[in-house]
């Protein structure tokens, strides 16, 4: 058949998938069964579905550090009946239950026949691509983690853990890839958590990876929605926040819950052929707990168009201060102001506000 009539490549990016479940619970937990009819089509419509599987399987040993993220088998079967055919498990709680669990999860994942990228039991395997052919098109789709993200178990040559975001070797990487395939789709895990922007370090690195030859960068950890812009050939979402938020839980019993902001989420759909990419769109997406569902009120356009707005303008290093003096110092002083969080207050937290409300002033 010509390749002029062959169809493009339609692929959607989500963000975050948090299929959590509360450790020693009996019922499997709240899985992709939440997807409305609406995003099922749609999922089903396309030739990749790409989304951060960002939980694990648990087993006898866990990582010291809370919160871990715990899934069940029953959750990640899930992920077949949505549609979602290629995860990344470039993120900061792929190894919460270590060697043993991060295996038992891709056993399950390849017997689902879902491939799977960005972490791995060597550095060689963590980052391998996952290439995808279709329609005459042949896309790779890299997972990375930056350290920003608090992991620390990066793959090393003979060592597990995930693919670390090491520019050098990283845009080595793309530049020889990128003469074997057609695209390639970059899906770093990195910045900070619930920044409304990226850092200019990650524009620069964003950039970097056009530059190299990504056609498309899709980034998630921050779990909100940060803004898209187009570089050279290139389509970048610094993060698709979170697509699938179920509550996320500590060992003493109690768990974070996500606002509405948090719960608001992004579809990346776009289209690829051998002349780049097209018809990229922004379909806000909403989960309320129970259902995930594209959002019509209006609300999810705004949270993109803010988002949008606040990249367009220019992300400078005052700009990212003072968001850091907002997300880290503001937000917990406000969200202690409940009597149940002020009992808690220790004099090291007006320490830590008093550091962080000088920087955030300059």
């Amino acid at each position: 058949m010509p390749t002029s009539t062959l169809r493009p490549v339609r692929l959607a990016a989500v963000g975050d998938l948090l299929l959590t479940t509360k450790l020693g619970a009996t019922s499997p937990g709240r899985g992709l069964e939440a997807l409305s009819d609406e995003i099922q089509e749609l999922f089903a419509s396309c030739d990749i579905v790409l989304a951060n599987l960002e939980c694990t399987l648990t087993g006898r040993k866990v990582v010291p550090t809370e919160p871990r993220v715990f899934t069940t088998e029953a959750q990640i079967r899930t992920l077949q009946d949505a549609g979602i055919n290629v995860v990344t498990l470039g993120n900061n709680h792929t190894f919460d239950s270590f060697d043993e669990e991060f295996q038992h999860t891709i056993d399950i994942l390849e017997h689902l026949d879902i491939k799977w990228c960005g972490a791995g039991f060597s550095l060689n395997e963590a980052y391998k691509p996952v290439i995808v052919k279709a329609n005459g098109v042949s896309i790779a789709i890299i997972g990375m983690v930056d350290a920003s993200s608090g992991m620390k178990r990066f793959a090393e040559e003979s060592t597990s853990g995930v693919a670390p975001l090491e520019m050098n070797q990283l845009c080595r990487h793309i530049s020889t890839l990128r003469t074997q395939v057609d695209h390639i789709v970059i899906a770093p895990h990195w910045g900070e958590e619930r920044f409304r922007f990226p850092s200019p370090q990650q524009i620069e690195q964003a950039h970097a990876f056009a530059d190299s030859g990504a056609s498309l960068i899709v980034g998630h950890h921050p779990h909100v929605l940060q803004g898209m812009e187009n570089y050279q050939d290139a389509t970048i979402t610094y993060s698709l926040g979170n697509f699938f938020a179920n509550h996320v839980y500590w060992d003493n019993g109690e768990f974070l819950t996500w606002n509405r902001f948090e719960r608001t989420g992004c579809i990346l759909l776009a289209e690829l052929d051998r002349t780049g990419i097209h018809n990229v769109q922004q379909i806000p997406i909403f989960d309320d707990g129970t259902t995930i569902r594209i959002e019509k009120s209006g609300w999810g356009d705004r949270c993109l168009d803010k988002a949008n707005h606040l990249l367009a303008r220019g992300i400078t290093p005052t700009r990212y201060r003072r968001e850091t003096f907002r997300i880290k110092a503001l937000r917990p002083i406000l969200s202690h102001l409940r009597w149940a969080k002020l009992r808690r207050i220790r004099p090291e937290h007006f320490r830590k506000a008093a550091k962080l409300f000088s920087q955030g002033m300059k």
